[in-house]
């Protein structure tokens, strides 16, 4: 063999065992690119925010900002107190408040559901049109000015047979009045609340088709999120999980699976002071509705916490280290989001997140920067693509709510925002980021 020839390796199967194969096996390979096409790579809020449909108003946000500052200054005035009552370590004391106080000042709401459900309960009709067609200017305005939250939208009554009739009339009213003021904008979300049989879910997706069609609507512009609040939607009368037959259902329409803390606790049989995040019946819940999730798309977010912090000072503390405490614990579940349901939540909601990805971040970008560089197998920990994947997408959450700063996350990593993209995408497989 001539120098610089390489030596042919030897095969025994013919090309068309590797055609016929590739031939048995597109069917599967369309089904996966259709079942399971990875996470969007949007933005994903970190809560959600609910307020009733009849106390709603154009200054809302504000001042849920303006209420959540109000008690910070009131309860935790400077870093080492807030600190102090939350258990953080010195280190994280200063930079967490900080950037909790800069995020209520800035962008207090992430995500705001005007709700026509629990929240708002039985009104008579003409009040309730009224209400939904008064939210639908209100959220209209807000994106037109500019003070709109990322994500703003409506949770809707269920679509069982009681209400059925005002659930539509009520999603009706709202869309056709975002219409006529220009279009659902990008960030609008709907509810689907205590959602039981696939079925119902193959309802909101015919209702949604002939919405579009109504207003000539793109087809799939409108999605929709799907409360899991019922044991039924869990596990089915034949044993199956319902939740994944409701993302099936869907037809590519849904963005997320919230679960409802207490209409699920109390459909399981526990006591009103057992019912929260951290119950074993809400673990295997949201544990069950995560897998059938993994890989759609579909995003599952946490539910609440019914504590609210108000009060003296001692009891203030108490309800922001529970809060704290159920947030972190669902964060390191990987359940990116939750409820928030006063504004005295806010400042736990975001220091939990924000201290979070800090304690996280020099170690995340060491290790995506070793691998960015082609040295995955070098120091303590070898990395996978798999793993490159959730670093970059560990780092891009972090700089979407506000924890991490662009500057900080590139000099660390050398990595920039479209480069992070590139390794936490669905199906990134390579060792290198792209040229920039």
């Amino acid at each position: 063999m001539g120098q610089g020839q390489q030596e042919q390796p030897a095969t025994s199967l013919a090309r068309a065992v590797s055609e016929e194969i590739g031939a048995s096996l597109a069917p599967v390979d369309a089904e996966l690119a259709r079942r399971y096409p990875g996470d969007p790579g949007t933005r994903q809020p970190v809560h959600t925010v609910y307020v009733p449909g009849d106390a709603f108003a154009a200054d809302t946000i504000r001042s849920w900002g303006d209420q959540a500052l109000a008690a910070l200054d009131e309860h935790a005035p400077d870093a080492a107190s807030f600190a102090a009552v939350l258990g953080l370590d010195d280190e994280l004391a200063g930079p967490v408040h900080e950037r909790v106080r800069a995020k209520l000042a800035r962008e207090p709401v992430e995500d705001l559901r005007v709700d026509f459900e629990d929240g708002y309960g039985p009104r008579p009709d003409a009040e309730e049109d009224q209400a939904a067609a008064r939210a639908a200017r209100l959220i209209a305005g807000a994106y037109e000015n500019g003070t709109a939250a990322p994500y703003m939208g409506i949770r809707i009554k269920c679509l069982e047979a009681a209400v059925r009739e005002r659930a539509i009339r009520t999603l009706d009213i709202f869309l056709t009045g975002l219409t006529a003021a220009g279009g659902p904008p990008r960030g609008l979300v709907v509810t689907l609340p205590k959602v039981t049989y696939a079925e119902q879910v193959s309802a909101m997706v015919r209702l949604l088709e002939a919405f579009e069609k109504a207003c000539g609507l793109t087809p799939g512009r409108l999605g929709f999120e799907i409360q899991i609040e019922t044991s039924q939607a869990i596990l089915a009368a034949d044993g199956t999980a319902t939740v994944a037959r409701m993302i099936r259902a869907a037809e590519g329409r849904a963005t997320g699976l919230h679960y409802g803390t207490f209409d699920y606790s109390a459909g399981l049989g526990v006591s009103a002071a057992h019912q929260a995040g951290d119950h074993p019946a809400a673990d295997h819940a949201k544990a069950v509705m995560q897998v059938a999730a993994a890989g759609t798309g579909v995003r599952v977010s946490d539910g609440s916490t019914n504590v609210l912090p108000v009060g003296p000072a001692e009891q203030v503390h108490a309800a922001w280290r529970l809060h704290y405490g159920l947030t972190r614990r669902a964060l390191a579940r990987a359940y990116y989001q939750g409820w928030d349901m006063h504004p005295g939540h806010l400042p736990t909601r975001y220091a939990a997140v924000f201290a979070f990805y800090r304690e996280g971040f020099a170690q995340a970008a060491a290790r995506l920067a070793r691998y960015a560089d082609r040295a995955g197998g070098v120091g303590e920990i070898a990395d996978e693509p798999a793993t490159a994947r959730a670093l970059g997408g560990h780092l891009l959450r972090g700089l979407d709510c506000g924890a991490l700063d662009p500057d900080e996350v590139h000099r660390l990593t050398g990595l920039t925002r479209p480069d992070l993209e590139h390794f936490a995408a669905p199906h990134h497989t390579d060792r290198t980021a792209p040229a920039t």
